[in-house]
């Protein structure tokens, strides 16, 4: 086991320790640790936590005010409880994949990989309500998690707006919804160089006719309406992709997000890294790492003016495990030295 302890002993705080709880002598120093902890989280399958003496009803025997959080692949009930996940079963089991693709094609697995950290995102928001209940209460609390279910958080509009709330599966829609919501190509020979417009209404109709200087398109009367754009949906396209692919991605995206029309160049991994508007915000940050020398990062998308932190190499795992355990559980060196030639600790 490994986890996270705040402490002021060590510079940055939050650190992280590692114990190995198949030991008796584990099992004596998580007892201690968790007699002033707020919160424990573990991500193992049912029945491996009681092996291991951090399921719930152990925990609160320790200290009642424990925040305890159990994350897993389907959830600690129900017949696919005991099957392993990682971030694509997640988005797989929550029809993800069904949605993804071209319309007359395979799924396809999807870019993002929300499964884990969106699954955190909806964790931390969950902890941070139980946390709020414990000042008032004094008493803590068990979160379970499915992944799964998290998952279905993030399929939302198709599930709501596309499925007839489960009367029939949603479609995959390919490249997107018509002409007016759609990846269109631009100059250039990359893999990425496209751009997606998305036009949801007249005005914005109206913006991106005049932005790529096509006004006649206005008084055809092929796109007269929403439902005349989507019949003639194929030659609307091409209309529009004459103008994208005389144009590289960056001043597509510029000429028409610009003119007030939802679009974006298609980034890629690099472009992020390099992309001027992430630059002029700071967001992209250059971390020494100890073996791997200076490395660009992006940031954290929340900006909380009374809570900046600096962006910090990670530890590596086991690194302040003695440092964590003197400053928590005043243990002494001698008694560190023993714990670690016992195979209790173990810095990495």
């Amino acid at each position: 086991m490994f986890g996270c302890r705040e402490t002021p002993a060590v510079a940055g705080g939050k650190v992280p320790i590692m114990l190995h709880l198949l030991s008796p002598a584990g099992q004596q120093v998580l007892q201690r640790l968790l007699q002033s902890a707020d919160i424990v989280v573990d991500n193992m399958r049912p029945g491996a936590k009681q092996k291991l003496g951090i399921d719930f009803d152990t925990l609160s025997a320790v200290n009642n005010r424990l925040i305890s959080i159990s994350v897993s692949a389907f959830g600690t009930s129900g017949p696919y409880s005991d099957y392993k996940c990682f971030d694509m079963v997640a988005q797989a089991a929550a029809g993800a994949f069904s949605i993804t693709g071209e319309a007359d094609g395979p799924p396809m697995r999807p870019g993002p990989t929300t499964g884990d950290s969106g699954t955190g995102v909806q964790l931390a928001l969950a902890i941070t309500a139980a946390y709020g209940q414990r000042e008032r209460t004094g008493e803590g609390q068990l979160i379970e998690m499915s992944m799964q279910e998290a998952m279905t958080y993030y399929m939302r509009t198709m599930i709501g707006s596309s499925s007839e709330f489960g009367e029939r599966p949603s479609p995959r829609s390919g490249s997107g919804f018509g002409a007016t919501m759609n990846l269109y190509p631009c100059r250039g020979e990359g893999p990425n160089d496209y751009a997606y417009i998305m036009v949801v209404n007249t005005r914005m109709w109206q913006k991106l006719c005049e932005a790529i200087g096509r006004e006649d398109l206005l008084e055809d009367p092929r796109f007269a309406r929403d439902h005349n754009r989507i019949e003639h949906g194929q030659v609307l396209y091409e209309e529009i992709a004459k103008w994208t692919r005389e144009r590289d991605k960056h001043e597509v995206m510029h000429r028409i997000a610009g003119a007030g029309v939802p679009c974006s160049a298609v980034l890629d991994t690099r472009d992020l890294h390099r992309d001027p508007h992430l630059l002029s915000r700071g967001f992209v940050h250059t971390v020494e790492h100890p073996t791997r020398g200076p490395v660009k990062l992006l940031g954290f998308a929340a900006r909380m003016s009374g809570s900046e932190v600096a962006i910090e190499p990670a530890p590596r795992l086991g690194q302040h495990t003695n440092e964590v355990l003197a400053a928590e559980l005043q243990l002494s060196p001698e008694e560190l030295a023993a714990l670690e030639r016992d195979g209790v600790t173990e810095q990495l």
